[in-house]
This record gives C-alpha cells, structure tokens and sequence, in this order.
C-alpha cells in the first residue's frame, strides 16, 4: 500500500452492489484473493466476466493464489462451470475448499485481495456489507481469519481436481 492512498470505503446495500465490489477485489488482487461465502452460487463466481478476471490473475503470475472456501462445495461443482474450468487448468495455484461441520456456524462471507481491500457482508442472509480499498489493518484481519478457518478445512470430494 502506497502512503499516497488513503482508505476509502463504501456502504454495500443489495446483492448487486455486493457482487459489483466483488468484481472489484477480484479485479484488484495482484498475488492473492482469499473467499469464503456459503456455496459461490448467485455471487457472480460463474460469469464470464469473472472468469476472464480470475483467469488473467492465475496467469499474470504462476505464484498468485486464488484461495475459496465454502460451507458446501457441492453447489460450486454443480452451478459454477467456470470456476470448476478454472480449477482444472490452476489447480497448482487455486484451491476450492469446505469448512468442517465445526464451524458451519460461521456466516459472514468476505474477500480479501493482496492484504488490502477487502469485501464483506454481515450475514449470507442479508445484503448489507461493506466494501474497502487501501485498508490493510482490517484486510489484514480478515486474511487471518480465513487462514485460521483454511486450516481446520479440506479439499472436497466435490472440488477436488483430481475427481474432476
């Protein structure tokens, strides 16, 4: 982060305004993209859009990472093509996995990029969320949350490459 950038941040309202900024960090990330959410369905994970974003961003470096975590992967086999194309061709640095039946309780989805910006949303149920650039302290944060809950996950059978 530049100490020329400030924070900036903005209130998300609908579903819409949260996929749009999901664009955004997806579009901002330079090495890595963390994402938890409940299953990617109906968040823009299998538009073509985003697959071109996410595409050039695995193949802008061999070392980025794009890291998913679901509560259920088996919707993202079933509903989101793309992404699972995605998955074949990056499976060295793209990783969908499941949250444990532990910590199915978690339900506030979030996207980190780069230690920077980030995405979140206070519930899958509701809409309301917020969106911030150059906020490190907080992106940081988050970033840690998902590794601790990385961690205690694995690969699904849904999601595995190796099933695909």
């Amino acid at each position: 982060m530049s100490i020329d950038e400030p924070s900036q941040s903005m209130q998300l309202l609908s579903a819409a305004d949260y996929v749009t900024s999901l664009d955004t960090i997806c579009s901002l990330a330079k090495k890595s993209l963390f994402v938890f959410d409940k299953n990617f369905i109906d968040i823009g994970f299998n538009s073509e859009a985003r697959f071109e974003i996410l595409r050039e961003f695995l193949l802008s470096n061999h070392n980025n990472s794009l890291q998913l975590l679901a509560l259920d992967t088996k919707p993202v086999s079933q509903y989101c093509p793309r992404l699972m194309t995605l998955l074949r061709q990056f499976g060295h640095n793209m990783f969908i996995y499941q949250l444990p039946k532990h910590l199915q309780h978690l339900t506030e989805p979030f996207a980190v990029s780069d230690e920077s910006h980030f995405v979140r949303r206070f519930h899958f149920d509701d809409p309301r969320g917020i969106f911030a650039q150059h906020d490190a302290n907080m992106a940081h944060l988050l970033k840690s949350r998902f590794l601790e809950m990385w961690q205690a996950s694995r690969p699904s059978l849904f999601t595995s490459i190796f099933s695909l």
